[in-house]
């Protein structure tokens, strides 16, 4: 199993890291089986698997529930979970002891928090301190698309991409152990990856950070029917299983299955 070490030293060696964002138990045996180095498990669960508009209705408890079936899926891979919408705003007392509990209680290797504020900032270090890897999220960060207008490119202009760049070394310097880059133009993944000594992952940021992150229904086109540019499908799951299920419903109602050799005999 790999350690944030390694995932350091992979950086420096090249060797990009490949992480999927997964949110339950035969997603994420499927993950470590094909040698994913890393998974994640989200927050876009809300949008992905519970039907939400936005990451904002994901709660706690949901996140726990997710990655605790993760950690059955996928015993011997990096993994780390999203702090959800909230869980580390209100105060710093609560948000140390939302980290705590979703620690402890799904057995993951690290946490992950979006954004960069005075508040993440010494929560990062206090995380950290107290022995909680922390990876940091910047660039299109969904907790904040109402603020931001939606789900639009950040780092376009001069001002928002010094204050990225910056925004980036200031939580490698808290204790961040990686940098997730969503959103932003590839130049300035390239620069943030260039600039801090940390692995940074991609979702939208270009062909030059340390790795890269894709979420597991997007990659098989699962139950998802609108894809960001940055997505690639690598397989047509929708298509091969309503078509199953086709065939199923019309084996059902025309009596072709059950056959006998799907019965018990008495």
């Amino acid at each position: 199993m790999l350690t944030t070490l390694d995932l350091k030293r992979m950086k420096k060696d090249g060797d990009k890291i490949t992480m999927v964002t997964a949110y339950d138990y035969p997603s994420a045996k499927q993950a470590e089986a094909a040698g994913v180095d890393t998974i994640l498990v989200g927050d876009s669960l809300g949008n992905v698997v519970l039907g939400y508009d936005s990451t904002t209705k994901v709660t706690l408890a949901d996140m726990i529930h997710h990655a605790k079936a993760v950690k059955r899926g996928a015993p011997n891979t990096f993994i780390a979970v999203d702090m959800p919408f909230m869980t580390y705003h209100t105060s710093l007392e609560q948000a140390i002891n939302n980290a705590a509990k979703l620690f402890q209680e799904t057995d993951c290797h690290a946490v992950k928090i979006e954004g960069r504020s005075k508040n993440t900032l010494e929560l990062i270090e206090i995380l950290t301190d107290g022995g909680i890897p922390v990876i940091s999220h910047l660039g299109l960060t969904p907790q904040m698309v109402h603020v931001m207008g939606g789900y639009r490119v950040q780092g376009r202009d001069d001002a928002t991409r010094k204050k990225l760049l910056q925004d980036a070394k200031d939580l490698v310097s808290a204790g961040a152990v990686a940098v997730v880059l969503e959103g932003i133009p590839e130049p300035l993944g390239k620069e943030i990856t260039e600039a801090i000594d940390v692995p940074t992952i991609g979702i939208g940021a270009g062909r030059f950070c340390d790795g890269q992150v894709l979420v597991y229904h997007d990659i098989l086109q699962y139950g998802v029917d609108r894809f960001a540019k940055f997505v690639k499908n690598y397989a047509n799951y929708d298509e091969i299983g309503i078509d199953a299920m086709k065939r199923y419903v019309k084996e059902v109602k025309e009596g072709e299955f059950p056959q006998k050799e799907h019965t018990y005999e008495a």
